[in-house]
């Protein structure tokens, strides 16, 4: 079953589209604006996009460029024949294909199924490195392993989190209230002292001198972050 969001600001277009893509594998979804778009962008697994340009509130172009920060889906603008130099920056901004109006559904439909097969087959998914590296430290995220050096580190699925956490972030300052929102996916609760705890385990097993870290580092009353270049 594959997520197809439709966003456009007039209601016949959205319809038309729906009909010309009524089909038992997809299921669609609806949106009037870029925010409304992004919003649902939050809320659910989506593998294709049908973004009109002119909108009120959040244009597609600027709409397009937010999702473009986390994901990879594919995306269709959709144009009018006097939106030429829109077409060019979507294109350049990150839209994968465009559809003149008006459509012709056979058209629509080719546009969509090729789409979502060339996605499908680059194995489409949230935008994101495989492999981080700050300094000594290598992080392989399709192989769930650390290595200090060149040389494996055994950390806890725990530990790992954190770390992948701050090292896609790098210079960023975490409190330990958003470690704990993001990696236990929990309440904050009394919440420092745990992290406090994993941030001394990762310290002693990627730092030379744990007293002296060269990487994770405390902002005091504010967080954790770990350097970009290891610094001292």
């Amino acid at each position: 079953m594959y997520h197809i969001l439709i966003c456009d600001d007039q209601q016949d277009i959205v319809n038309a589209l729906k009909i010309y893509l009524a089909d038992p594998n997809y299921t669609l979804f609806t949106a009037y604006t870029g925010q409304q778009a992004l919003t649902i962008m939050e809320q659910e697994e989506i593998h294709l996009i049908l973004m009109d340009i002119m909108m009120p509130e959040l244009d597609g172009i600027s709409a397009m460029v937010k999702i473009r920060e986390k994901s990879n889906v594919p995306i269709i603008l959709l144009t009018a024949k006097s939106e030429d130099t829109d077409k060019i920056l979507g294109l350049n901004v990150g839209a994968d294909d465009y559809i003149t109006k008006p459509f012709h559904p056979v058209e629509v439909a080719a546009r969509v199924r090729s789409q979502l097969r060339r996605y499908l087959q680059l194995g489409g998914g949230t935008v994101g490195p495989e492999t981080l590296q700050i300094g000594g430290i290598g992080l392989d995220d399709s192989a769930k392993s650390v290595t200090l050096d060149g040389e494996p580190v055994s950390l806890t699925p725990t530990e790992y989190d954190i770390l992948k956490l701050l090292m896609t972030h790098p210079g960023q300052v975490y409190s330990p209230k958003e470690i704990y929102r993001q990696v236990w996916k929990d309440a904050p609760l009394g919440s420092e002292n745990t992290v406090a705890v994993h941030i001394r385990h990762l310290r002693e097993k990627l730092e030379l001198d744990p007293a002296e870290p060269r990487y994770l580092k405390v902002v005091w009353g504010q967080g954790y972050k770990i350097e970009k270049g290891g610094r001292r």
